[in-house]
């Protein structure tokens, strides 16, 4: 397949790399468009992975109310004030609070859950009748596993992003962390809906 100069420039556009190597990485696709960007986008997370290690103090306090019924604030910080009044990075926290309207989550990691909710959860999976007689390595992992997802239902940068379920909201984070070339940090958030009782 030719590489055409309107693929390039919507490889460049959905992943933020260069003109030269948004048509490197076509051209080692053989032309294929898809293969390019899943090739570019993990190139990214490699380089996204790098930065989370820098520290992000700048960012913006972003809104989202739907329907005068659910209210969001989140925080999100990057590195420089040139960033956090960049388009992309005000686009992303945008999308972030409208994650969070639609999805409810409690965490915005799973660093954040507390260790004696941990432990409850644990305790009442392993008295489940679906544990009785099996061994207790065997039960200790099924628990684990069954810890992960539930928690992983309630960590925000673990549930599939509502634009794009294929991908979690961590992935969507660090998509822009290679695109933006700076770390970012969802900091916290809060929801408030109509009727609610907290």
């Amino acid at each position: 397949m030719a590489v055409t100069i309107e693929d390039i420039k919507r490889l460049r556009e959905l992943t933020g790399v260069g003109m030269t190597d948004a048509k490197k990485a076509l051209e080692t696709a053989n032309g294929d468009f898809d293969a390019a960007l899943k090739e570019m986008r993990q190139k990214g997370l490699t380089k996204a992975e790098k930065r989370s290690e820098r520290e992000a103090r700048q960012g913006i306090v972003g809104t989202y109310n739907h329907d005068s019924r659910i209210g969001v604030a989140v925080e999100v910080n990057c590195e420089t004030d040139f960033v956090a009044r960049n388009e992309i990075f005000t686009n992303l926290v945008k999308d972030i609070a409208m994650h969070v309207a639609a999805s409810a989550p409690q965490y915005v990691s799973a660093e954040d859950i507390p260790a004696e909710e941990r432990e409850a959860k644990k305790q009442e999976l392993l008295a489940s009748d679906a544990l009785k007689g099996k061994p207790a390595d065997m039960a200790e992992k099924i628990v684990e596993g069954q810890l992960g997802k539930y928690f992983a239902e309630r960590c925000l940068l673990d549930q599939p992003f509502i634009k794009n379920p294929d991908q979690n909201v961590g992935d969507y984070v660090k998509e822009h962390i290679a695109k933006l070339g700076e770390n970012i940090v969802v900091r916290r958030f809060s929801r408030i809906a109509l009727g609610e009782i907290a």
